[in-house]
């Protein structure tokens, strides 16, 4: 039973991420809203619903809400496979009923306008080096903010402000997915696949090279136990037991 509530909490929290970052992709395609402040609106979106998941749930689950998180906790050892791979089959199965029920709410159209693709401007290599950053920057934060024992620095607040900041950056390129989930749902519903692979790629290879180069240069060599409850790996590792 602890199980399923830490596997619904994911699911949930995911849930609300794609809800709101899918529809606000809808909410300002349908009122035209010029591509500046269609950008910011988005970034806003995104980062809000991440800081707001990450205050809310990280106490239950950690909420990762991206298998690319859940990856970086794998590959160091945070979290076991089994427990990882539930998360990420949670995480899923949150996006592609927060995409559909996007559909279902606001109109047909919306799923595919919501689907992460690589601009035309520039290479899939290219689209996929971008998510890579981006989703190393996201991950060098949750490991600086919210798995690093030593922490005291609000992570709900500054995983959210990187979410954001990336998108500003990288969202007129790929979208800023950062989160296969993300790009996972909209896809299905949508039935957009072209270039799919750049956002489960990406996202994975960042954020497990930013999880191992934290965890091997600024991670102090502490037991599992003395980790903070409050931590995501904490919540993840109380699975284990």
């Amino acid at each position: 039973m602890d199980k399923l509530r830490l596997y619904g909490s994911e699911m949930l929290g995911t849930f609300v991420l794609v809800f709101v970052g899918v529809g606000s992709i809808g909410a300002a395609k349908a009122a035209h809203a010029p591509p500046g402040v269609d950008l910011l609106a988005v970034a806003l979106a995104f980062g809000s619903a991440v800081a707001v998941v990450v205050a809310a749930m990280g106490h239950v689950s950690g909420a990762h809400i991206n298998p690319a998180v859940t990856f970086a906790l794998l590959v160091t050892n945070k979290i076991k496979i089994g427990d990882g791979l539930a998360y990420i089959a949670s995480q899923l199965v949150g996006a592609v009923l927060a995409t559909a029920l996007c559909q279902g709410l606001m109109g047909t159209s919306v799923a595919a306008g919501a689907a992460t693709s690589v601009s035309p401007h520039i290479t899939l290599m290219q689209g996929l080096g971008i998510e890579i950053v981006s989703t190393f920057l996201l991950v060098l934060v949750i490991f600086g903010t919210a798995v690093d024992m030593r922490a005291q620095k609000l992570p709900a607040l500054f995983i959210g402000l990187t979410v954001t900041l990336d998108i500003l950056v990288a969202g007129p390129y790929t979208g800023a997915s950062m989160n296969p989930a993300r790009s996972f749902g909209p896809a299905l519903i949508g039935g957009v696949w072209s270039g799919h692979w750049v956002y489960w790629v990406g996202p994975l290879a960042g954020g497990s090279l930013a999880a191992i180069v934290y965890a091997a240069v600024f991670l102090p060599r502490e037991p599992a136990e003395a980790m903070p409850e409050v931590r995501p790996e904490a919540a993840a590792s109380s699975t284990q037991n």
